[in-house]
C-alpha cells in the first residue's frame, strides 16, 4: 500500500508557494505562511480540545479531531497590521493614522481591511492549489485561534487550512457538537 503522507506534505509546500506568490496590495507582503505537521498536529489537537473545554466554546473538539486526522495544516497569517494608507474608512476610521489595533480575545483588531484581503487572497490561492492537486482541505478558524494562543504561529489574524488525502473528505459531513 502506498503511503500518501509525503505527497500530501509536498502539496502543503506548494500551497505555501501559492500563498506567498498571491497578489498583495501595493506589492507589500505582510503575509506569513507556516506548515505544521507530525507531532505538532497532535499537540495542536490536544490544545484545541483543552481550549474548547476551558472556554466553553463549541466545536473545538470536533475541529481538533479533523486536525488530528490531517497530514498537515497550512497557516496563513497577517504578520503586521500596517495600514495601506488609502484613508478609505473600511476599518472604521476616517484616516489610516487613526487605526490603532489592540489585542482582542483571540486576534488583534481592528485591522486594515486591505491587509485582511491580502490574507484572504493568499488563503484562496493556497486552497485552490490543494484542490487542483486533489487534496482535501477546508479553511478553518478554530485551529488558528489555538495555534496563536500557544505560540505555534504568530500573527495579528490567522487562518488554518488542514489537508488530507483519504477516500472521503474528512472536513465535511462532521456532526455539530455542543
Amino acid at each position: 500500500m502506498y503511503h500518501l503522507s509525503s505527497a500530501v506534505l509536498m502539496v502543503a509546500e506548494l500551497m505555501a508557494v501559492a500563498a506567498k506568490t498571491a497578489p498583495k496590495c501595493l506589492g507589500q507582503d505582510f503575509v506569513d505562511i507556516q506548515v505544521v505537521s507530525g507531532e505538532q498536529l497532535q499537540l495542536l489537537a490536544d490544545e484545541m480540545e483543552k481550549f474548547g473545554k476551558e472556554s466553553g466554546k463549541t466545536n473545538f473538539d470536533r475541529d481538533a479531531a479533523s486536525v488530528r486526522n490531517s497530514d498537515a495544516v497550512v497557516f496563513v497569517a497577517l504578520r503586521e497590521n500596517k495600514p495601506l494608507g488609502l484613508n478609505c474608512g473600511a476599518c472604521g476610521h476616517d484616516k489610516c493614522a487613526g487605526l490603532e489595533s489592540s489585542e482582542g480575545p483571540e486576534f488583534v483588531g481592528p485591522l486594515c481591511a486591505w491587509r485582511v484581503l491580502d490574507v484572504g487572497i493568499a488563503l484562496g490561492s493556497a486552497a485552490k492549489t490543494a484542490g487542483l492537486l486533489n487534496v482535501d482541505s477546508r479553511v478553518m478558524y478554530r485551529p488558528a485561534v489555538v495555534a496563536r494562543k500557544i505560540g505555534l504561529v504568530k500573527g495579528d489574524i490567522i487562518c488554518a487550512i488542514p489537508i488530507s488525502a483519504t477516500s472521503k473528505n474528512i472536513y465535511f459531513d462532521r456532526p455539530e457538537k455542543n
